[in-house]
């Protein structure tokens, strides 16, 4: 753990001059903002973002890290890197096209097919692939021809989008985390059933006074894991997928936030005031196969629910501009008998078959953790906004959230914590954060609580 902090310390040390010379958030306006009529009301506005990781992760029991057994491994990397272009012509209509690449280490996340040294060696050249690809029409606009706010908005679009069920944090904004990132459970069908949590759909939002709403019938992504013989344990198997059909609601009693985008903000670090409390669902039939003790498959469906609440708001002497954020959810998902998934961000391990499958752990190699499953997920997080006395230049922020996991699949529920800060060079177009991450190690035969596992991470965000 010390020779993580000290690597880690002089990341941070060898990036903050630099970054905190380059930019200043007087100087954004409104972005890289190109506009097509002395209005300014016709326009094409560019987003850019890369979120920098380095990390000092102890490994999950039996992990192999380029065929070296490891117990602990030091990596920097690319979290995300992204641009995201949106052309508005009329109040009317938008088309949003998002792309980029995520999760590229030294070891992983290149091009498909590369392997082993060289040029296109493991981890080299990623594809850059769309995220997003919409377009939007406003049957009812937001604001009127007279330039008035009308008490109900309606919109209409399709394409591959972000516009999902569930939770407020499974739209989360990826520029405006509160924590690190997001715990990843939140997008319930990430990189099976959707393309990085999009699916191809249409979709309806808007809001009515302070309700807003979202909803969407999607074609989800083919999936085709073959499910274990007799083990009645349901996997990921649509078959010829059914639609699926999710939406969001939420009460927003005091600022009212924007819905032109889908990105729901993190933290507005002290901005706005805002109090909201949501409810969301997806729904998709024969969504999961299993297999009974006779070998006959059966479907099963997916059905997942979720209710949040969440408040950003400023406290104390308005001078000093404190501010709290907290959040906190309930997901109650079913996605068949005893469903389960693992998972590690960045994942660097592999299996180490030389060691006795008893020494290993259900979650496998490296960073992999129990992500999701049949059960339920409580989720909490929260950041205190220190006051601007301590540093008039930069702004600190401290953080932390725990997840209480209980699945069908297991023995035992597991808790997942996260503690670190964010310090705001630039509010969130320029910050840099730290977090220490603690996760719960299952074993693979009796599916008791076996150990646990920590993960330090530092990050570097800029974005324009």
């Amino acid at each position: 753990m010390k020779r993580a902090i000290i690597t880690l310390s002089a990341f941070a040390a060898m990036c903050l001059p630099g970054i905190a010379a380059a930019q200043n958030s007087e100087h954004y306006g409104g972005g890289l903002k190109m506009s097509l009529d002395p209005t300014g009301k016709k326009y094409i506005r560019f987003l850019m973002w890369s979120q920098i990781w380095a990390r000092s992760t102890d490994n999950n029991p039996g992990t192999l890290i380029n065929s070296t057994p490891s117990d602990n491994t030091m990596d920097i990397g690319a979290r995300r890197l992204r641009m995201l272009a949106y052309a508005q012509i009329t109040p009317r209509y938008i088309i949003v096209m998002h792309y980029g690449i995520n999760n590229q280490t030294f070891l992983n996340g290149g091009a498909t097919g590369t392997s082993g040294t060289g040029g296109y060696g493991q981890g080299k050249k990623p594809q850059l692939f769309f995220h997003d690809a919409y377009n939007e029409y406003a049957i009812v606009p937001s604001v009127n021809a007279e330039g008035n706010k009308n008490p109900f908005s309606l919109s209409m679009g399709a394409g591959l989008h972000y516009w999902n069920g569930v939770s407020r944090l499974s739209c989360a904004s990826t520029l405006t985390f509160l924590m690190i990132d997001a715990p990843v459970y939140n997008w319930y069908t990430i990189e099976n059933a959707d393309q990085f949590a999009r699916q191809y759909g249409v979709y309806a939002k808007g809001a009515y006074k302070k309700f807003h709403y979202q909803i969407a019938l999607n074609k989800p992504f083919a999936t085709s894991i073959k499910p274990a013989d007799s083990t009645g344990i349901a996997v990921d198997n649509s078959g010829d997928a059914a639609a699926a059909f999710c939406g969001y609601f939420d009460y927003q009693f005091l600022d009212q936030e924007s819905n032109l985008l889908p990105y729901r903000v993190g933290s507005y670090i002290g901005s706005k005031k805002v109090f909201n409390i949501g409810a969301g669902f997806y729904q998709q039939a024969r969504g999961t196969k299993s297999s009974d003790a006779a070998g006959v498959l059966q479907s099963h469906d997916i059905s997942l629910f979720g209710a949040d609440v969440f408040l950003d708001m400023p406290v104390g002497n308005k001078e000093k501009n404190m501010a709290i954020t907290a959040y906190g959810v309930y997901y109650s998902y079913n996605y068949g008998p005893n469903y389960l998934r693992t998972t590690g961000i960045m994942n660097t391990g592999t299996t180490n078959t030389a060691i006795p499958a008893a020494d290993r752990v259900l979650e496998g190699p490296g960073n992999s953790r129990v992500l999701l499953g049949t059960g339920s997920i409580a989720h909490v997080q929260a950041g205190l906004l220190l006051p601007k006395s301590i540093s008039k230049k930069f702004r600190l922020q401290p953080i932390a959230s725990i997840a209480y996991k209980n699945f069908d699949a297991l023995k035992a529920a597991g808790n997942y914590w996260d503690a670190g800060a964010n310090l705001y060079l630039d509010a969130h177009n320029a910050k840099i954060t730290a977090q220490y991450s603690s996760r719960p190690l299952y074993d693979a035969a009796t599916k008791e609580l076996k150990d646990r596992k920590g993960e330090l991470i530092m990050q570097l965000q800029i974005a324009l």
